[in-house]
């Protein structure tokens, strides 16, 4: 099985100097790393430094890698391939390819990204759901009702998906392009958000057309999914069942009291079930929160290495 990479997502934030964020991963006893959406330009020059002297190898790096002049923080939508506005669009394609750039610079053979989101001209249903609940209009222990509200949200959601999602296919086309010429691959990622895109039955659209040496690929967040599947509009299992031909990569963290980022096999995903998927040319990646401690890090590796030499 193919060696478990840490996202600096982990660390990102608290570091100013690259080379001691890269460091600090080494010293918990990864050899490979993933460039999260929250490099920031002044981490740059330690992280070429420690791939220049073979401290690390960069498994994959996350767009907006690094990120855009001026931005600070984690900031993986800035800009959306789906944007009705041009000029959004035109800045998506820029610092995509720069990404792209980067992870041929550093060696990494993946970029993983997001494709946009489905807008409404007023209120979003998604966040019109969310308030509901938070303002406990629907009872916490009624599953049933919270899987009808947010089934309808979906549909919503769909009827106004295809403009929307025709856009990224015809934006990612020239991106996918650039991603040959470098010898990268583009991870497309499936997301949480039920407006986010792509919507998870429309993912294996995006490599319909693409022969098997085609740059885009599926990239599997199983936290994602899992989220989904408890929200009662995805199958986790069915999602990679579906997209198993062009798997590429895994984000692996777990689901716990809602939330996703934790440590694995202390929430509610069925890892055992997972494992079936992975191969031997995967990317793994613990994309972990940066409230875990080391001690948890150090647990969350323990857990994936035994699992996947089982």
């Amino acid at each position: 099985m193919p060696p478990l990479s840490l996202s600096t997502c982990w660390n990102s934030a608290r570091h100013s100097d690259g080379y001691e964020m890269v460091r600090e991963i080494i010293d918990l006893g990864f050899g490979r790393i993933e460039l999260s959406h929250g490099i920031r330009l002044t981490l740059v020059a330690g992280i070429l430094r420690a791939v220049e002297e073979g401290l690390v190898e960069i498994s994959s790096v996350h767009n907006f890698c690094p990120l855009p002049p001026g931005v600070v923080g984690a900031a993986p939508n800035l800009y959306e391939p789906s944007d009705p506005q041009l000029s959004e669009v035109r800045q998506w394609y820029r610092n995509t390819c720069r990404t792209i750039e980067f992870a041929h610079q550093v060696g990494a053979k993946i970029m993983v990204s997001h494709l946009g989101s489905v807008r409404f001209p007023l209120l979003n249903p998604v966040t019109r759901a969310r308030r509901r609940m938070e303002k406990g209009k629907l009872p916490a222990n009624d599953i049933a009702a919270m899987i009808r509200l947010w089934q309808h949200v979906l549909s919503k959601v769909q009827k106004r998906a295809p403009a929307f999602w025709g856009r990224v296919k015809t934006n990612i086309e020239p991106v996918a392009e650039v991603a040959r010429r470098h010898g990268v691959r583009v991870g497309c990622e499936n997301r949480e958000g039920m407006e986010e895109l792509p919507l998870d039955a429309s993912i294996g659209e995006l490599f319909a057309d693409q022969d098997e040496s085609g740059p885009l690929r599926y990239w599997h967040d199983v936290g994602h999914a899992q989220l989904k599947q408890q929200m009662g509009v995805a199958d986790h299992e069915a999602m990679l069942e579906a997209n198993r031909r062009w798997l590429t990569g895994f984000h692996l963290h777990d689901v716990r009291d809602g939330r996703d980022h934790s440590v694995p096999g202390t929430g509610t995903i069925d890892f055992s079930m997972v494992r079936r998927f992975i191969g031997p040319d995967h990317t793994l990646v613990l994309e972990l929160s940066p409230r875990l401690s080391v001690e948890e890090v150090l647990e969350s590796k323990g857990y994936m290495e035994k699992l996947l030499a089982g």
